[in-house]
């Protein structure tokens, strides 16, 4: 399903979310997050159960859902959820047209593929491949991806 030029169509989003980011460094909402700010992307980070994350020393406003986003369907969006909370954003991304979304590895199970597959509109960066042993992942193939649409 996904190829570099997938990547490359994730990252000419003019805008990024990143749906389970956290204030704790020990999970991948955190880390997500924080490649984003490392690279200097500005993204929005969504958790409906916190008003902000900290990272690097510095805090920043949450979202509760894609919803809250200010320009959604110019918005490519990072998900780091379980795949319970996945099939939840991808069915919102799909209604409010968001244009590509990335599934860390971890974050989907074969209901939400299939899902990603047959129903969501937009692209999809998932499943096997990438360079990681685990599949795509933003951490491992991002810097890629970026360079390739001029970014970095």
């Amino acid at each position: 399903m996904t190829t570099e030029a997938t990547v490359k169509k994730f990252f000419s989003s003019p805008h990024f979310a990143v749906v389970g980011a956290s204030s704790n460094p020990a999970k991948f909402g955190h880390k997500i997050f924080a490649w984003y700010i490392h690279h200097a992307i500005p993204a929005t980070p969504i958790n409906p159960v916190t008003p902000s994350i900290a990272v690097n020393s510095s805090t920043y406003s949450t979202v509760a859902s894609l919803s809250a986003l200010p320009n959604p369907k110019e918005t490519s969006v990072s998900i780091i959820t379980p795949p319970a909370a996945t099939l939840k954003v991808l069915q919102e991304a799909k209604e409010l047209g968001v244009p590509a979304v990335w599934m860390q590895p971890g974050s989907f199970d074969e209901a939400v593929m299939k899902f990603a597959q047959d129903e969501y509109e937009g692209e999809v960066v998932a499943g096997d491949g990438g360079r990681g042993s685990e599949g795509w992942c933003i951490l491992v193939d991002g810097d890629k991806g970026l360079k390739a649409v001029g970014k970095l």
